[in-house]
């Protein structure tokens, strides 16, 4: 198993954010955790990546303990977080974001490959490598998000609503990119809001309501569930 997740709990103060979820990852897969605004999601990739302590539980990759590693021992490991797009380095240019996401490997050659790589994922992004990301447009925001986070050479991908306030055309581009992503060998966990991308993209779901999982079952038999119908697919 790529990635365990037992009885996980969080707080934030004395509101306790998440409850007790426990999941797995398989290597190789795309899994999906939809809920509402909210409902912890977030939380779960901050915890994995090592950005939010967890109150209790174990969070297991390749059969070694991450949960209590700081989170450049995490990403050394080959866990790698692609917060929503806007969370960049937005002084920095497009070329020097790409930069900061390899900042723990010495393989320069390597790295240099692998951005030209990044280019090919996203022209976009060559078209503008010495633009400041905070002038980018919200969709090529997101693509150099998911960028930096391949730059560190992941196993294991964390993808937070990467399709959040993007027009339904760049949501499209987004999802053959998760898609072309995942066939390159990496494993993906992807958050969101918008259920019909989560449940496509994805061969597993979990449903999380206020912090616990209520749901969670392969996406061909979640996406004909009545409550996830009525709750998230309208």
């Amino acid at each position: 198993m790529l990635l365990e997740v037992k009885d996980l709990r969080a707080h934030y103060e004395r509101v306790e954010a998440i409850k007790g979820v426990s999941f797995e990852i398989e290597e190789g897969a795309i899994v999906s955790i939809i809920g509402a605004n909210g409902a912890g999601k977030s939380t779960i990739l901050r915890a994995i990546s090592g950005l939010k302590a967890p109150s209790s539980g174990e969070i297991w990759f390749l059969n070694e303990r991450i949960d209590r590693m700081p989170p450049h021992e995490v990403l050394r490991r080959g866990v790698a977080l692609a917060p929503e797009g806007k969370r960049l380095f937005g002084e920095m240019s497009v070329a020097e974001n790409l930069q900061m996401g390899s900042y723990l490997r010495k393989d320069k050659n390597e790295i240099r490959r692998d951005i030209e790589e990044i280019y090919e994922h996203f022209p976009r992004l060559k078209e503008r490598l010495k633009q400041k990301a905070k002038t980018l447009s919200g969709g090529e925001q997101q693509m150099l998000a998911l960028g930096r986070a391949l730059m560190s050479k992941p196993k294991l991908l964390l993808l937070d609503e990467p399709s959040v306030g993007l027009a339904p055309a760049i949501v499209q581009q987004i999802a053959e990119i998760i898609v072309n992503i995942n066939r390159g060998g990496i494993s993906i966990v992807l958050v969101e809001q918008n259920a019909y991308l989560a449940l496509r993209l994805a061969q597993k779901a979990y449903v999380l309501e206020t912090g616990e999982i209520v749901l969670e079952g392969d996406t061909k038999t979640l996406s004909y569930d009545e409550r996830v119908k009525k709750a998230y697919l309208g």
